[in-house]
């Protein structure tokens, strides 16, 4: 593609609404331009490196034996009532009405509709193991759309499901997978590790997440630096500290007028955080539940949702419902006497003795309250593990980073199929129903992280496999008929090798043409300048290096090298 030609605005200033590196680079190169908060138009550059994720997630889908189709984006209500989720996403879910009233929704995942088609199209044992996929734009109504394409509220996916006969068939579709992702995050360059990760609103029994470490990610990741370890703090277990034993003392009730925090209570007591007891009052789908931690602890809710047996809504109650449960302000809820339907106590509180917990009466609090003697609850693991606790498989200690999720692999097992009655004939002539896995990969969401672990201060740096062109050819000066013969040459040599090259025939400055080429990520690039004369040029990788004076000759053959080091081939 020559320059003078193609559709691309590169910008020199940074974008005031963008934040992070990716959304700043993408709107700079010309890659995409915002519609509205949460959706974007690709332009030309970065529909191409999004088409060539998608290739690379095709050939690594159809060579672990999926089959690729596409489904629609709009989607009846009626599939997702016969699985019981139509009110699961609540408000992220874009809802609309025919002109007949029926009932549809822009598909936010497609769970419900692979099933469909496996249950109408799959009959007999002799058909499974199935794997179908699609890759295919999906829409979330984001509350806070935000980091460009990371969190949008529209989005390209590819999704898989695979259907089984029976469990170990699960667990060889689940393995099949887990490798492929492996291989298709290597090829697109990006550094990705899976980590245990909980099933959120799709379910089942076990998942994974494919993260990739960044400073802005929004999950926050437990990695061991002494095994492979690596889980998601949602599902990271804690590890419970016990505190020295002491006797029972009797409970003393506290006069604490406006002290309210734990930063507050530690003052006002003189002691530490590890003293005190946070009750944390919850709304839960309009159920008031209460959850306790220790003072320098964080709930985990999803810990606390999975407790409570999967609930749609969990909020943290309105001062009202703090009223109502405590019969005190927010800042003096303690578990005696408290008034909720269900009462968490996290069991690291169950080791604990003589602690300081609200009293359920405004400015008061009570001192050498211990579990079992003065309350009782649901003794569990509700918070998140902290830096320095001990890995569950080896013991050493953890470290927490914050990471991006571009993968997720579920073992949904029967969910899916026992709700909506898809079912096969087993050897025996008898109906099961279908053991089901899901595999998702987000498309943007690999193109962005992929800018995020590969820029510089001129730009991006996309590695060979997924650039938009593989190589600039930049002419200094396009009056020049020599410069621009060579060029020619090279261009059209380079590209009946295979090779995608974009040729910056502009008549611009040799340094905004440098700029561009930098900003925008090409890998290689060829100047043809005054040296042509001599019959050299310049070679230079975007990754860095000095610039290389190769002869003319010689730059099919250098650029073939690069292909080689990268395991790439050229014709």
């Amino acid at each position: 593609m020559k320059m003078s030609k193609m559709l691309v605005s590169t910008l020199r200033e940074v974008p005031a609404e963008a934040e992070i590196a990716s959304h700043k680079l993408m709107l700079r190169a010309g890659l995409m331009r915002k519609m509205a908060s949460g959706v974007y138009n690709y332009m030309p550059l970065g529909l191409k490196v999004l088409k060539n994720i998608e290739d690379i997630v095709r050939e690594e889908m159809d060579k672990a034996g999926a089959q690729e189709f596409l489904a629609s984006a709009m989607l009846p209500a009626e599939l997702w009532q016969e699985s019981g989720r139509w009110d699961a996403y609540g408000a992220e879910m874009f809802r609309l009405k025919d002109r007949n009233n029926r009932d549809f929704c822009l598909g936010p995942t497609h769970e419900e509709v692979f099933t469909d088609i496996a249950r109408n199209e799959i009959k007999s044992y002799k058909q499974l193991p199935v794997n179908l996929y699609q890759i295919q734009t999906k829409y979330r109504d984001e509350r806070r759309p935000r980091f460009g394409i990371m969190r949008s509220r529209e989005f390209i996916m590819k999704d898989a499901y695979s259907f089984d006969k029976d469990e170990e068939g699960l667990d060889k579709s689940f393995k099949n997978m887990h490798n492929a992702y492996v291989k298709i995050f290597n090829r697109c360059g990006l550094d990705a590790k899976c980590v245990e990760a909980d099933s959120g609103a799709i379910g089942g029994a076990n998942s994974a997440e494919f993260m990739v470490k960044s400073e802005v990610g929004e999950d926050d990741v437990v990695f061991c630096n002494h095994c492979d370890y690596a889980a998601n703090i949602e599902k990271a277990p804690s590890t419970p500290e016990e505190a020295l034993k002491e006797e029972f003392k009797e409970v003393k009730k506290v006069e604490t007028p406006n002290v309210k925090t734990i930063e507050q209570l530690v003052e006002f007591f003189n002691t530490t955080e590890k003293k005190f007891v946070k009750t944390l009052i919850f709304n839960a789908d309009n159920k008031i539940i209460a959850v306790m931690v220790r003072g320098d602890r964080e709930v985990n809710e999803v810990k606390v949702t999975n407790a409570l047996g999967g609930v749609i809504n969990l909020n943290m109650a309105t001062p009202e419902e703090v009223a109502s449960a405590t019969s005190a302000a927010v800042g003096f809820a303690g578990p005696i006497g408290i008034k909720v339907s269900r009462l968490l106590v996290d069991e690291e509180v169950t080791k604990m003795y003589n602690f300081i917990v609200g009293a359920n009466e405004t400015g008061y609090h009570f001192e050498n309250v211990n579990y079992s003697r003065d309350f009782e609850g649901e003794v569990g693991d509700y918070r998140n593990i902290t830096v320095g606790e001990k890995c569950p498989v080896c013991g050493k200690e953890i470290t927490i980073s914050r990471g991006t999720e571009v993968g997720h692999i579920f073992k949904l097992g029967t969910k899916y199929s026992e709700s909506m009655n898809a079912n096969f004939i087993d050897e025996n002539g008898k109906e099961k129903p279908f053991v089901m896995g899901c595999y998702g990969i987000g498309i943007t969401r690999t193109m962005a992280s992929v800018i995020e672990q590969h820029n510089d201060e001129n730009g991006i740096i996309w590695p060979l496999s997924i650039a938009p062109y593989h190589m600039s050819i930049i002419p200094v000066n396009v009056k020049d008929e020599e410069q621009m013969k060579v060029a020619e040459e090279l261009y059209n040599s380079l590209k009946e090798l295979g090779i995608e090259v974009l040729m910056d025939d502009r008549n611009e400055r040799a340094g905004v043409k440098f700029k561009d080429a930098e900003l925008i990520g090409i890998p290689m690039r060829v100047t043809v300048g005054k040296k042509v004369t001599e019959g050299s040029v310049e070679f230079k990788l975007r990754t860095g290096g000095d610039n290389e004076l190769i002869k003319i000759e010689d730059v099919c053959k250098r650029v073939k090298e690069e292909f080689e080091k990268n395991n790439l081939k050229v014709v």
